[in-house]
């Protein structure tokens, strides 16, 4: 899905996080309060735990607000036609508020690019974004790895270029996400063409990307397996739909949520929060939800990029 895996291997790390936390501020969306469908509500494990309340940081607990950083990334994180935030991320935040007794207002950052700076900017307490966890990242933060994904590449619907491997995308169009794990794996096959070199267009936003080969201003995108494969089942957007290639399935990892490495408290709460739903079987049920029932993880860890390399 998501990194800034490039950005953060370099010193400017926090100055660029900084220019991108006031320059996102435009793009931003309104904090909203997340409330579980009656579906969510109803799962096992979904009610109040007062031990695990406690176990909240104490500026969490007094002011009973979870202040959450997200992006549109179908199925994980995006909105419906009214403008309600929808997705995996959405179920396990709203399952998250009641369990811990607070209120969890997430809010779009509106781009992938601006989710690590959310936290190193510290205007909010936690990510709930589909980003790739990588050791890179857990350097300058805590990432609580609370799915599977991988990455493959989305055609126009039919593959009408014959696309089967990255090898295949050397002299193409590919749209990827700005500062972005895919966006880094498509610079890497770019240089390893022997003829032309892949012509990479770097787009800020992942519904842009999508649609950019829906219109067919590109010939693929290199993409989140769990994105692509809801797109595909999923069409939305206008122009031509498109296709996942589940054939080819890179860089098995995490995906993660972030959190401050000065904030210890927040994330091993959240981590047996998730455990306690993992347990209870209501985890399971919101990733079968979005038919992603077999990313799911089953135990909670953090920072465990290493045991699952991406690259």
């Amino acid at each position: 899905m998501h990194s800034i895996n490039g950005i953060l291997k370099s010193g400017l790390a926090g100055a660029f996080a900084a220019l991108l936390a006031v320059s996102a501020h435009a793009a931003e969306g309104p904090a909203m309060k997340m409330v579980p469908d009656a579906d969510v509500a109803k799962l096992p494990g979904v009610a109040f735990q007062q031990t695990l309340a406690d176990s909240l940081p104490a500026a969490i607990k007094d002011k009973k607000v979870l202040k959450v950083a997200t992006d549109l990334t179908p199925p994980i994180s995006f909105q419906d036609e009214a403008g309600k935030l929808i997705g995996i991320d959405a179920d396990i935040a709203a399952a998250l508020g009641v369990i811990l007794g607070i209120d969890v207002q997430m809010t779009n950052v509106g781009a992938g690019a601006a989710i690590v700076p959310a936290i190193l900017s510290k205007r909010f307490d936690m990510t709930l974004s589909g980003i790739n966890d990588d050791v890179e990242l857990e350097k300058q933060v805590d990432v609580i790895d609370y799915m599977y994904d991988a990455t493959t590449i989305m055609s126009i619907k039919g593959n009408p270029l014959g696309i089967k491997s990255m090898e295949d995308l050397c002299g193409k169009k590919v749209a990827v996400p700005v500062g972005t794990f895919q966006n880094r794996l498509v610079v890497a096959a770019s240089a390893k063409c022997t003829t032309t070199p892949i012509n990479i267009m770097s787009i800020p936003k992942m519904p842009d990307v999508l649609q950019a080969v829906r219109t067919g201003r590109a010939d693929a995108t290199v993409n989140g397996y769990a994105t692509s494969v809801y797109t595909t089942e999923n069409q939305t957007g206008k122009g031509v739909g498109l296709q996942a290639l589940p054939d080819v399935r890179l860089a098995v990892g995490y995906l993660g949520m972030l959190v401050s490495k000065d904030n210890p408290e927040l994330r091993d709460a959240v981590i047996a929060s998730l455990q306690h739903m993992v347990d209870s079987g209501a985890y399971k049920a919101i990733m079968e939800k979005w038919g992603l029932g077999p990313l799911a993880v089953t135990t909670v860890k953090f920072n465990d990029a290493a045991s699952m390399p991406v690259e």
